[in-house]
């Protein structure tokens, strides 16, 4: 067996939409996003606005579970995670193996928003306000109704493909 530095099934750069390549260049911040049911999805397209009341929006696959746990629920937790949160990162993304389950291993804190990893350092509560086709996904827009900050933590970015961590 031979383990691949880089991801075997991505598209080559010069097979991709000039959009796309610019998207990659630059960086996001790679966030799980949860709902009741319990459902989740890896999001590195994530953006928070601040206001009255604050939104989080994001693009989501709405071919997904966890669209379709959002929509019944009506709500979900938006978490920031950590360069120590990459395996959790590919499983939610499908990019890992996950037996017995997305939520099967690590420790989880129920939230009436959904699951929100027990070690999260900040954790936003949302409830689902509008969706509308935008490119390849929908974009989602929550109403951010709670919001848990406790150790302020290093956050998980995704750039040209792969993770990386900021330096402090």
């Amino acid at each position: 067996m031979t383990i691949h530095s880089t991801d075997p099934f991505a598209v080559p750069d010069e097979d991709k939409s000039p959009v796309r390549r610019l998207r990659g260049r630059l960086a996001s911040p790679v966030t799980l996003w949860t709902a009741p049911g319990p459902s989740g999805l890896t999001v590195s397209s994530t953006l928070v606005a601040d206001g009255d009341p604050g939104r989080v929006l994001g693009l989501i696959d709405e071919e997904s579970d966890f669209w379709d746990a959002v929509s019944q629920a009506g709500r979900f937790a938006m978490t920031p995670l950590t360069p120590a949160d990459r395996q959790l990162a590919d499983r939610f993304a499908g990019l890992m193996p996950a037996p017995g389950g997305l939520f099967a291993t690590g420790q989880w804190r129920e939230t009436p928003y959904g699951p929100v990893p027990a070690h999260a350092g900040a954790w936003a509560g949302c409830t689902l306000d509008t969706s509308r086709p935008c490119g390849w996904a929908l974009l989602v827009e929550g109403v951010v109704a709670s919001v848990q900050l406790d150790a302020a933590t290093v956050p998980l970015v995704h750039f040209r493909g792969r993770y990386a961590e900021l330096d402090r």
